[in-house]
């Protein structure tokens, strides 16, 4: 068992019934724009995420493709996942920014993926490969985010400073 707490969570999750779309909820549940896409989360792993949602009215654009911020909710749910699933316990992280170009039209049911080498974990930028797939495996969103990691604050263990 992982001793990362989202990693331990969605290896117990799984065993339910219904386990990929519950974890996928609740980790959605973390920002509310991600539940727009209605994602599941078919594969998390250290230094690699992939998730997958459904082409449906609700994230069609003008034209009857799946618009371009679904997409990217996709890309920063799985850079997300990803990072709280990797990151050593020591570090945070905080995305910084996003560069994507659209590559084709994305007329089917999406595939995301983010991942990165196992060894990028430290201070300062990383940039996270993103991608997103239709269902014939033609990409149709490439790119990466940024983030900014960080050592956490040292907690105070101390007591003396209680009256």
């Amino acid at each position: 068992m992982s001793s990362n707490y989202l990693l331990a969570m969605y290896h117990k999750v799984l065993k339910w019934p219904f386990g990929r779309q519950l974890f996928a909820r609740m980790f959605a549940s973390k920002a509310p724009y991600f539940k727009t896409i209605k994602p599941l989360i078919t594969e998390l792993r250290p230094n690699y995420c992939e998730l997958t949602f459904a082409k449906r009215k609700a994230v069609h654009n003008h034209i009857g493709t799946v618009h371009a911020i679904a997409l990217c909710n996709g890309l920063e749910m799985a850079m997300g996942a990803l990072a709280e699933a990797s990151i050593p316990r020591h570090l945070r992280w905080i995305p910084k920014g996003m560069t994507v170009n659209y590559t084709a039209k994305a007329d089917s049911d999406i595939r995301i993926v983010a991942q990165t080498p196992a060894d990028i974990w430290q201070e300062g930028d990383i940039n996270v490969a993103v991608a997103g797939y239709r269902a014939d495996g033609k990409a149709v969103i490439e790119g990466h985010i940024t983030i900014y990691v960080s050592k956490k604050p040292e907690r105070s263990n101390s007591t003396s400073d209680k009256p």
